[in-house]
Parts: structure tokens; sequence; C-alpha cells
């Protein structure tokens, strides 16, 4: 397992105009990407043992952010 963060950047290289665009102009789109981010650092805090935790909490940190990571993809893909 690799213990390196999942940037939203990284994640979606392509729509890195568009990572930027949706950020300024909605709201929506904005918290979520802060809520990725913020649990995304979370979860390396958890993974590197810098800020460890339970299985079941990191399993369902994980999960959460898969969740935020779906949503942001179809606002991405939604997006003209």
């Amino acid at each position: 397992m690799s213990h390196t963060p999942h940037e939203l950047a990284e994640e979606f290289p392509e729509a890195a105009d568009k990572l930027h665009g949706l950020k300024l102009e909605n709201a929506h789109f904005r918290k979520l990407a802060e809520e990725y981010h913020d649990l995304n650092r979370a979860i390396h805090r958890a993974e590197t043992m810098v800020e460890p935790v339970s299985e079941q909490h990191e399993t369902e940190m994980r999960r959460e952010r898969m969740r935020l990571k779906d949503e942001i993809a179809r606002m991405l893909r939604d997006h003209a």
C-alpha cells in the first residue's frame, strides 16, 4: 500500500483547469474539495502512524474519501 496522499490534481490530471475553475466559482465544489483534502491528509497521517487510528476508522475514512472523489468526478464530468 502506498502512503502517498491522493491529491485531486494527481487523481484528475486532465482536469486541472476545471478543478481550479470550479473551486473558484462553485461553493459546493469548493467545500467538497476542502473536505477531500482534509480527509486525505488525515488518512495519510493515519497510514504513516503520525496520528494512528483504528483499522475500522481508517477504512471508514477511505470510504468517505471515495464517496467525495466520486462526487467530485461527477461534477467535473458534468461541468461544461
